[in-house]
């Protein structure tokens, strides 16, 4: 009986709240917030290439961009502490998916036929799938019941979904953008081609592993590792020969947010 009960009890437990993975992937992805939101406060401008806003003299440019480093700042500084989590996870699943429907999608829209859209959209909607894990994973009584597909197991799963959806956006562009993905390839790798079409082919694979079912938390793991090496390799090295450039510092940390997500939704599995 004994058994049964924790069993039962290990089944009906958070996803997040199982694994030291969950707990690493949560911490990484709210030290990469948190760097975000010091770039919006140190530069008081939105984090180029990101958030980049299409009106340029967009009335209350500043103010907006400093509202939304605080956000950043502040969301992340909540997920590392335990009474303010679920608060943090609820404003940063609300602040990601703005992002992505008023800044990125209108693009999509526009020009559906350019990848690059689709890519900049996807970067964001991993963002979102991470932040929408953690909401899922601690959702209150209220949410349960009346956001029941978008929190708990259901929400954890239709999040793990976006974020499947969201890695063909970016491994078709290693693709389509091949001259300018080799450009990002370290000179000292061999087969810099090879590279960039392993790394693309990695993104649709874990995509397919994810929503087919095949090892998924493997697919979620390997996904996670990959983009990881990709930001220490491809962006790392730029904060030592040219530390005092914003766009550097940028990439860096906004390829981390990308990983750092990616983790929350490997976290999300259990081990099988």
């Amino acid at each position: 009986m004994s058994s049964t009960v924790s069993s039962q009890a290990v089944l009906s437990a958070p996803p997040l709240a199982r694994s030291t993975l969950a707990s690493t992937a949560r911490v990484l992805f709210a030290v990469t917030m948190i760097a975000l939101g010091i770039l919006g406060l140190v530069y008081g401008d939105f984090a180029v290439q990101w958030q980049r806003i299409p009106i340029a003299q967009l009335p209350g440019r500043a103010v907006l961009a400093y509202l939304s480093a605080a956000v950043e700042l502040l969301g992340g500084i909540g997920l590392l502490i335990a009474g303010t989590r679920p608060i943090a996870a609820r404003a940063l699943v609300i602040f990601v998916l703005l992002w992505a429907v008023l800044l990125k999608l209108p693009a999509v829209i526009v020009v559906p036929q350019m990848e690059a859209t689709w890519l900049g959209l996807g970067e964001i909607t991993v963002i979102l799938a991470g932040a929408w894990v953690l909401f899922a994973s601690h959702a209150n009584g209220w949410e349960s019941r009346r956001l029941s597909s978008l929190v708990g197991t259901r929400g954890t799963r239709h999040a793990r979904w976006l974020f499947a959806l969201s890695l063909p956006t970016i491994g078709l562009s290693h693709f389509i953008y091949l001259p300018q993905t080799l450009e990002l390839v370290p000179a000292w790798l061999p087969f810099p081609t090879g590279w960039a079409y392993l790394t693309g082919a990695g993104n649709i694979a874990a995509c397919l592993g994810i929503l087919f079912g095949v090892w998924p938390r493997l697919a979620a793991i390997l996904e996670a590792a990959m983009l990881s090496i990709i930001t220490l390799l491809v962006w790392g090295p730029g904060l030592f020969t040219h530390a005092g450039d914003r766009m550097q510092w940028t990439a860096f940390v906004i390829s981390a947010a990308i990983a750092g997500a990616a983790w929350v939704v490997a976290g999300s599995y259990r081990r099988e």
